[in-house]
């Protein structure tokens, strides 16, 4: 059985010259020959390579290598919808905290400029097809276009009403989930007081875009939450009264106000 060569620290430490002098006579010609098959060997061979590196430069290696797998990972989670939503959402904040734009007295322009932004990124005709659920189908072309008007009015006022709250604060873009067509995009914002807002994007792919279809903030969607009320109000009374109740701006995020039927 063969037995393995050891090396001591010190006599690694030690030079060639060192060593070829501690030497025994004998081996003189061994060494020599040793020592110039060596000096043909390229100067710095992986093995060597490997070999020579630090404890503390291994370390850094290792750190750095994942701290490239984490900023990888970091990115590729955030893909399409994500991006074309903060796209979106960074031109609202933008516009919420122009100079000239704010006050009271600026309420309408601003929101002007802030629907502008939304009908870019929402898909007000799904949308109002889906908080009007079952009674969709029943109603007429001309119905559907002016019930989707409508409604996109509403939904943008409580959209754009609840961003305006918040303007100023961060927000982080925390989770997104993609299957086919249909994308949830998580947010939070982080307001100054230190709390935290949960606002949820459910969006849908049209070619190469990506359009909100429902807004969920702090657990309430607003499509569903106006399904409910529009249900109870066709239920009670007529579509006809729910258009009227409509114009008249009778609905918050909230609930309805006044009588429902």
């Amino acid at each position: 059985m063969k037995t393995g060569r050891r090396f001591s620290l010190e006599s690694l430490s030690k030079t060639g010259a060192q060593r070829l002098a501690e030497a025994r006579p004998g081996d003189a010609a061994s060494c020599s020959i040793g020592m110039a098959a060596r000096s043909r060997r390229p100067p710095h061979s992986k093995l060597e390579g490997v070999l020579m590196m630090t404890a503390h430069q291994l370390l850094l290696s290792v750190a750095s290598v994942a701290a490239t797998l984490i900023f990888v990972s970091h990115t590729a989670h955030a893909g399409a919808p994500t991006e074309e939503l903060r796209g979106h959402v960074d031109q609202v904040i933008k516009i919420l905290q122009r100079s000239d734009l704010q006050g009271d007295s600026k309420t309408t322009e601003r929101r002007m400029a802030v629907r502008k932004v939304a009908n870019d990124i929402f898909d007000f005709p799904e949308t109002a097809k889906r908080s009007l659920g079952r009674h969709w189908q029943a109603r007429t072309p001309a119905e559907r276009e002016e019930f989707t008007r409508l409604f996109a009015d509403l939904l943008e006022h409580a959209y754009i009403g609840r961003i305006e709250q918040y303007s100023g604060e961060n927000v982080n873009y925390i989770g997104e989930s993609v299957e086919g067509d249909q994308a949830t995009i998580r947010t939070k914002i982080l307001t100054k007081q230190g709390s935290q807002v949960p606002i949820d994007y459910r969006m849908l792919r049209q070619g190469d875009h990506w359009r909100v279809y429902d807004v969920i903030i702090e657990g309430v969607s607003l499509t569903a939450n106006y399904r409910t009320q529009f249900n109870k109000i066709i239920q009670t009374s007529s579509f006809e009264d729910l258009v009227a109740k409509l114009k008249a701006k009778e609905f918050s995020p909230e609930g309805a106000k006044g009588k429902q039927g």
